[in-house]
């Protein structure tokens, strides 16, 4: 048994849509995936084989995606269809963003768009688990529609993952999917925002 199997990493995503009224209302509140990707980050780590900055081992980007048909287990390295456009996030976001490589089951993807979770939103909730606070707010992420997936114009909100910064320590940041979750369809509209709360244990 290897140290990622004997560390069984859990993972928790509470999705809450949040108006202006301060009402919430939860649209999710599930367990998610910890996928290959965060087993093959964590080795590049105990082994001192990746990066020497312990910051590149944080879990601090994410993707969304608008379509999710893939079977969902532990070898999951990408989401099906995420937003690759950093202008689809709206022009008035207040979301961190930006385009880097992926690395998907072991090959450079460059241009990917990732949001980045700020410090303030990481916060420790026990001495093994650490909650992520992702916040789409009434200007990101609306008007899907004319995004042009698959399945046509009708474009909604249906996966998330989040990722390790750069744990092979390459010169441009190449980031490993850690975390993956499917959800039913949420429209995102300027009536309200989105809150993705996300407790990772180890």
């Amino acid at each position: 048994m290897n140290f990622f199997e004997e560390l069984q990493p859990k993972g928790h995503l509470q999705i809450v849509k949040l108006f202006p009224s301060g009402q919430e209302e939860i649209l999710l509140d599930e367990k998610n995936v910890i996928v290959s990707g965060f087993g093959v980050g964590l080795s590049y780590l105990f082994t001192l084989s990746g990066s020497q900055r312990i910051t590149d081992y944080q879990l601090e980007r994410f993707q969304f995606g608008v379509c999710a048909v893939q079977a969902v287990s532990s070898s999951v390295f990408k989401l099906d269809y995420p937003i690759s456009s950093i202008a689809h996030y709206g022009s008035d976001t207040k979301l961190l963003l930006v385009s880097a490589t992926q690395v998907r089951n072991g090959t450079n993807f460059p241009n990917q768009v990732f949001g980045i979770i700020p410090h303030k939103n990481v916060t420790r909730v026990s001495n093994t688990s650490v909650r992520y606070t992702i916040v789409l707010d009434e200007r990101t992420l609306n008007d899907l529609g004319n995004y042009g997936y698959p399945g046509g114009t009708d474009a909604a909100l249906r996966e998330i993952g989040l990722f390790m910064k750069n744990p092979r320590g390459d010169a441009s940041t190449a980031s490993f999917l850690c975390a993956y979750k499917q959800f039913s369809s949420i429209k995102k509209t300027s009536d309200f925002s989105l809150v993705f709360r996300w407790i990772i244990t180890l």
